[in-house]
């Protein structure tokens, strides 16, 4: 096939070998069920860097980084790049969850307010969480993949012939349309390629892998091998196969950087052929760019999400003690900050070499197209392994998980004497389920734009609750239960189905363009003729509803004054802080929990982890029968607040953090300013 050889196929086949043999290697140590889920809760800080590295560094990150700034410039690497204030915060975060002392995230629910409904809620819910994200992982490896194998036009259907010539025609009216030459007999045309473009139906080039055969062929395939070792080996293969995925991720992000400058003339040519307003990490006031209030936004609602996260207990909770919880935890983000830079500068180099008549139709496709044109035979293979081995890990933690959470509160709720082995089968079983699941979710996302920003939004309401659970004791169950229920179909059932219901998708105040910019819509992600043929038919909404939007557009909001990214700004305002203001609000005028369970929860994540079994016990227990023994340790006494005083290593951790953190910012400005045409003599 076109833009793969042997070589490669060679190394991808070695790299899924070495694979399946750490997936065996791991095995030994998941009998029981805190082996499979928490690898004994014995990983240090070597192995919590990898995991935290390989969990935070997701392919899907490198690829759509890469996109983004390629479609939007540089101030697009902000969706994944808002990550960086996060990490001062993480130096707290990670304590709570080791202290905790639970398998599962919604553990948490039933030890702090004994409600097993609410277990089964959060199991259920990020069930089907799991197989979005899994879907995002899934779409990666096939957009790379599929970008890489690219079938030469002598091997073209006539369909595709039909594709492509549209895209190269879109291309041309376009600019006599920009151009104001544009004839008038051809406007009803350009409308209908545009109508074709925004239901992906043209294409600048044709992928060996387009067929939906062979797109189904490799997401089940993939699956398969992920399955295979996950079902062997638990959280520990995850670990070794981050271990190992952290590794390549670092060379495949690097690798680009060198021969694509080499490919478009040097270091001096990103400045002469990158037009500048690429290189504005922040944008200005009143343009589409990503701006303060948008990164604010977006940094709120990613920092809420977080915490919702299946994932977190199992990673968290498997360190050996809180400082290896906290150093790895912080250290390994941070080291995907720093590849965040390297894919910015993949982006800029796309930019470079993916403009003009040559521009992509398909801006996910910049990351894979680069590896075909630039790298020789065996490199690919190896990029592709590295992107191969990220995806596994993100999906295989997220598997893990899931599994966790299916045993732990499902299982054991209906099973509760069942032996060991017997619950690690069912775990065994709850991956293959899930991982099969998420063979079907690529065809709910519409691109990794849309899957990276869905990621945030799916996990805010459960976020928002584990927030408040650890830090407000007068957090309600009934609450949790309204709010959640209340922001789920705010921010995703409503904005996801609303494309399929023609009271938002055919309504024609909800159709309508923005009042500055014609091409952009206001309400949906984009709008088409509802009969492709005939322009005249009525328009459609298509993608994600801005049902925010849409809401406050109803108490005064003018949703087609503002620009793209402010409507996308609100949006991320609403959804961050909706869920407070009912979870807050609902929880005044219901029921609290009773207060010794409030009190002995509190009691026990004051508690420090322990270096022994022994001394672990021994604390645990003297906490059990006087819970208030660190009530003295509150910043806020006689509140409902948790949050506790610092000590020297929270602040010099912190510090440590911020200081980190501004130096990454900096670098980062400091390689945009020399790359910059400003920069350029």
């Amino acid at each position: 096939m076109s833009g793969i050889h042997f070589i490669d196929i060679a190394v991808i086949v070695v790299y899924i070998g070495l694979v399946l043999f750490l997936g065996k290697l791991a095995s030994k140590s998941t009998k029981s069920e805190e082996g499979f889920f928490l690898a004994g809760r014995k990983l240090g800080k070597i192995y919590q860097f990898f995991l935290n590295f390989g969990n935070a560094t997701e392919p899907q990150g490198a690829v759509s980084t890469a996109s983004l700034v390629y479609n939007k410039g540089v101030a697009g690497t902000w969706t994944n790049f808002q990550t960086i204030f996060l990490n001062p915060f993480y130096w707290f975060v990670y304590v709570w969850f080791r202290r905790v002392r639970v398998t599962t995230v919604a553990d948490l629910f039933e030890e702090r307010f004994n409600s097993r409904g609410l277990a089964w809620y959060y199991a259920a819910f990020q069930m089907g969480v799991a197989v979005i994200l899994l879907g995002v992982g899934n779409l990666t490896a096939y957009k790379i993949t599929s970008s890489v194998v690219v079938k030469p036009e002598t091997e073209w259907t006539a369909s595709e012939k039909a594709s492509v010539n549209g895209y190269n025609e879109l291309q041309l009216l376009e600019k006599q349309s920009t151009a104001g030459t544009l004839p008038a007999d051809l406007k009803s045309h350009l409308t209908e390629l545009r109508d074709q473009k925004a239901r992906n139906e043209l294409h600048s080039y044709i992928s060996w892998l387009g067929s939906d055969i062979a797109r189904w062929s490799f997401y089940i395939i993939f699956t398969i091998v992920i399955g295979t070792y996950m079902v062997v080996g638990g959280l520990k293969a995850a670990a070794f196969n981050d271990a190992l995925q952290g590794f390549l991720i670092v060379i495949f992000s690097v690798m680009l950087v060198p021969v694509g400058l080499n490919a478009i003339g040097g270091w001096h040519a990103l400045a002469e052929k990158v037009p500048h307003i690429k290189f504005q990490l922040i944008g200005g006031a009143g343009s589409n760019q990503y701006g303060f209030w948008y990164i604010l936004a977006y940094t709120w609602a990613s920092l809420v999400q977080i915490l919702g996260l299946s994932a977190n207990m199992g990673i968290l909770g498997s360190a050996t003690n809180e400082y290896a919880a906290r150093f790895g935890g912080v250290s390994g983000t941070y080291a995907k900050r720093l590849l965040i830079i390297v894919w910015a500068f993949v982006g800029l180099i796309a930019c470079a070499l993916f403009m003009g008549p040559d521009i992509l139709s398909d801006p996910d496709s910049a990351w894979g197209k680069m590896s075909n044109q630039l790298l020789p035979p065996g490199l690919i293979g190896l990029m592709l392994a590295g992107v191969l081995a990220g995806t596994m890990s993100i999906m295989a933690a997220k598997a893990v998980a899931i599994s966790s959470l299916f045993v732990r509160n499902i299982y054991r709720h209906i099973y509760p004497d069942a032996p060991e082995a017997q619950a690690v089968l069912a775990a065994r079983w709850a991956i293959v389920a899930v991982l099969a699941t998420g063979v079907i979710a690529p065809s709910l996302i519409s691109g990794l734009e849309d899957g990276v920003k869905l990621i945030v939004e799916v996990n805010i309401p459960f976020g928002a609750a584990v927030m408040l659970l650890y830090t407000w004791r007068r957090l309600t169950r009934t609450a949790i239960w309204l709010a959640v229920t209340i922001t789920i179909a705010t921010n995703l059932v409503i904005p996801r189905l609303a494309q399929d219901l023609n009271f938002f998708a055919l309504r024609p105040s909800l159709t309508i363009s923005d009042n500055n910019q014609p091409s952009a819509p206001v309400y949906f992600e984009k709008i088409v003729h509802e009969k492709t043929d005939d322009p005249q038919s009525p328009l459609r909404g298509l993608g994600r509803f801005n049902f925010e939007c849409w809401l406050l557009s109803h108490v005064g909001l003018k949703p087609a004054d503002l620009t793209t990214v402010q409507r996308e700004t609100t949006k991320f305002f609403v959804d961050g802080l909706l869920p407070f203001a009912l979870l807050i609000s609902f929880s005044y005028v219901t029921k609290p929990t009773e207060k010794a369970r409030v009190d002995a929860f509190y009691g026990k994540m004051k508690t420090p982890v322990q270096p022994t079994a022994e001394l672990e016990a021994a604390a645990l227990e003297e906490t059990r029968l006087n819970p208030s023994r660190f009530d003295h340790l509150k910043l806020l006494p006689g509140t409902h607040w948790e949050f506790l005083k610092w000590d020297k290593t929270d602040a010099v951790g912190f510090l440590t953090c911020c200081a980190i953190s501004g130096g990454v910012i900096g670098l980062f400005l400091f390689l945009l300013h020399l790359a910059s045409p400003v920069a350029s003599p």
